[in-house]
């Protein structure tokens, strides 16, 4: 069977490794994701997030979003051999089996504080995409979790026109929907949900609907398909099926080339069947095969779509 490249659009595994629960280099210490299996599983380049735990929030969202982003930096650094780091659309024609590119990435907008000079110093040190929120509210907007209709603040519209200018990727994943269409409207730029599902298969307030799927495409967004079993199904266990049914629906309702994947590798504390680590990518591509997708549709939903964004939106 052939070996497609990946690119996944988002996981949690530096808490890990900031934690000393692991070193990410091999599968022995537990997880779903680390160097051996990312390499085993055709993984070119990997968007690493760090997530900004509650307790820090709101009043130590900045340090410790720092903590993470030199963590992140520090990981990749010490492994030349196996990674670098992407921080323009020239890396991004460097990708290749030999070493995984690693996007910097910083899940939640507490990192920002209410300084847009913040976002100048994080970019600077190699972010190139940012979750403007997680699930509560910050300065930019509120989260899904608010369940409110505010759209961003006047703080989160300067953020959209500043990382426009410096060419960092916009993710809504856990934006609340009217934060999510004033994204839309504000960004010249294409966005991203990096690790979002299909309302219209699983209803949880952390998937995309229909009109949010159709209107990201037609900006050039992308979607990376989440493999939390909750946001794929109702049922008590997901499998690969039930990532494969997310997929066809979105293909369906938007078109194959708004798809990616967004694993969500070390931030779930379940997998579906199937799909329980990174060297587990083929296993998705053969179902998408036996499923009736081209070898061009897969390219585009294994890798070449975010690797469009990223040459559209990178500098």
């Amino acid at each position: 069977m052939k070996q497609y490249w990946v690119i996944d659009g988002h996981c949690d595994s530096i808490l890990n490794y900031v934690e000393g629960k692991r070193s990410l280099l091999t599968p022995d210490e537990g997880g779903h994701w680390d160097i051996y299996r990312a390499k085993q599983g055709g993984v070119v380049l990997q968007f690493m997030a760090g997530y900004i735990e509650g307790e820090f929030k709101p009043e130590r969202g900045t340090l410790r979003g720092l903590e993470l982003v030199h963590a992140l930096r520090s990981f990749v650094l010490a492994h030349p051999e196996d990674l670098f780091l992407i921080k323009g659309k020239e890396d991004v024609k460097q990708l290749s089996t030999a070493k995984i590119g690693v996007l910097l990435s910083v899940e939640g907008g507490e990192i920002l504080g209410q300084s847009l000079f913040l976002l100048d110093i994080i970019f600077e040190l190699g972010v190139r995409a940012l979750g403007l929120t997680w699930n509560q509210r910050n300065a930019i907007g509120d989260g899904i979790g608010e369940k409110t209709q505010s759209k961003l603040t006047q703080f989160g519209e300067k953020v959209i026109q500043r990382m426009n200018e410096l060419g960092m990727l916009i993710d809504v994943s856990h934006l609340n929907e009217a934060g999510f269409w004033h994204v839309l409207d504000l960004s010249t730029q294409p966005i991203i949900a990096s690790h979002s599902c299909a309302y219209a298969l699983c209803p949880h307030s952390r998937n995309l609907t229909d009109e949010q799927l159709k209107a990201l495409a037609a900006k050039g967004g992308v979607v990376g398909v989440n493999f939390y079993p909750q946001f794929l199904t109702t049922a008590s266990q997901a499998s690969l099926v039930d990532v494969v049914r997310h997929i066809q629906h979105i293909a369906q309702v938007a078109g194959v080339e708004v798809i990616g994947l967004g694993s969500d590798f070390d931030g779930i504390e379940q997998v579906p069947t199937g799909l329980d680590g990174a060297d587990k990518y083929p296993a998705l591509a053969h179902a998408l095969e036996r499923a009736g997708f081209t070898d061009e549709e897969i390219e585009k939903i294994m890798y070449k779509n975010f690797m469009r964004i990223l040459t559209d939106v990178l500098k």
